[in-house]
């Protein structure tokens, strides 16, 4: 199901990871759903890992999304991570809880940990029960042989992708009282993405040092301004998971609060990358053309803004329109007073890049169809609103909506 094009939109380079300390990865074929490619990532922990999540809040969650609330609820921490790819094992009611099941119970004896002890994520087609028995085996393979390293890494993102076009990967360093600490980033997402969380797969390793509490409350808030602010066609997944994994390796100093001035820079730096994943995910929307940042400020708060953006960069409407490189801002303020949001027509301004193409309620006295035109003729766009109401604020990625996409969704279990 994954494109043999490449999107444009993709960075021009791949990142190189390097290893984080008490990570050791491996990828396998084990014949989900795809033939000739790898389909299972098996992630070995150190012992005292920690470990947060967000997920989908879809009421059709998937059976892993029930095991990983289960997993943190317990405070286990965590030893082991499987992902597979090709099957969601969602809508598969009990037969996919014992596919979960038995997957954390294979991956717990090749990790030699309990079964709680293992997160398992699964991403593909919905409503087809998954056969567990094909992880046997393999699981016990990959442990054996899983490693650091930019190679390791970079096969990682390659094995959970689904109708992906190239791997998403980020890194960045920090430090913690002085100590330097490591985070890696893999992600995985194409379609059916307006995430309630997170983006349908992503994972985050750092060898930081922080307690459950400490690294649940800086990836909730991380997420509110990077995953949960990128929509390629307004479906929110039914496996939306985003964890992120500290294995202490790097033996950094006690930290007992999330506010804690000594995580500024570790805060910063993880919210840089889950805000890089986040957009790559856009960049690699389904047949996506052109990636679109929409702003919009001066609402009357930021959940508010957040709403009005949302609205924007989910209108069909809009999205042809960009596809089709046509400045229609009359479509911008459709989406705009649609979204239920306050908001006072006479007192709306309208940008597509640096051409403000609406003012006031009406069209820019100065606007100009070649100015505009050329703005949406870029491989990427800005769309900005000023409602013109208060200082609220927000920030959304999102891409075009092209005849690809009706092509790749209209035979995806073909």
């Amino acid at each position: 199901m994954s494109s043999t094009e490449i999107s444009p939109l993709a960075p021009a380079t791949t990142p190189s990871l390097p290893a984080v300390p008490g990570v050791r990865l491996a990828t396998a074929q084990a014949g989900i759903r795809y033939s000739g490619r790898t389909d299972v990532l098996y992630v070995g922990l150190d012992a005292d890992t920690q470990v947060a999540g967000v997920f989908t809040r879809s009421r059709c969650p998937s059976a892993p999304v029930d095991w990983c609330r289960a997993a943190l609820e317990a405070g286990a921490g965590a030893r082991a991570l499987v992902v597979n790819s090709g099957n969601a094992n969602a809508f598969t009611g009990v037969k996919g809880r014992e596919a979960v099941s038995l997957t954390a119970e294979i991956a717990g004896r090749a990790a030699h940990c309990a079964p709680e002890a293992v997160m398992i994520a699964s991403t593909g087609v919905i409503g087809e029960p998954l056969d567990a028995r094909k992880f046997e085996g393999v699981l016990a393979d990959c442990a054996a042989r899983a490693k650091p390293g930019a190679e390791a890494w970079a096969a990682a993102a390659r094995a959970i992708m689904t109708t992906d076009t190239f791997p998403k990967l980020a890194t960045r360093t920090a430090e913690i009282g002085g100590t330097p600490v490591t985070i890696n980033g893999i992600a995985k997402g194409a379609g059916m993405i307006a995430p309630d969380m997170a983006t349908m797969l992503a994972f985050v390793f750092t060898d930081a040092a922080l307690p459950q509490p400490v690294l649940q409350a800086l990836l909730s808030a991380g997420t509110r301004t990077s995953f949960n602010c990128v929509t390629v066609d307004g479906d929110t997944s039914t496996s939306d998971t985003l964890l992120l994994f500290a294995t202490a390796a790097a033996g950094n100093e006690t930290i007992e609060r999330s506010d804690d001035p000594r995580l500024d820079a570790f805060r910063a730096a993880l919210d840089d990358l889950l805000i890089e994943l986040a957009q790559l995910v856009a960049r690699d929307g389904e047949g996506a053309r052109k990636l679109v940042t929409v702003v919009v400020e001066g609402a009357e708060s930021d959940a508010s803004a957040h709403r009005i953006a949302l609205s924007i960069a989910n209108s069909p409407l809009v999205k042809t329109a960009v596809a089709g490189e046509d400045a229609n801002w009359g479509r911008v303020v459709m989406a705009v007073g649609k979204a239920g949001e306050p908001a006072d027509r006479d007192r709306l301004a309208i940008w597509f890049g640096d051409v403000r193409v609406a003012f006031q309620g009406a069209r820019d006295p100065a606007y100009s169809e070649e100015a505009a035109s050329a703005v949406m003729r870029a491989p990427e766009i800005t769309v900005r609103v000023d409602l013109g109401l208060g200082e609220g604020r927000a920030r959304v990625w999102t891409c075009d909506l092209t005849k690809a996409y009706v092509e790749i969704n209209g035979d995806y279990r073909s």
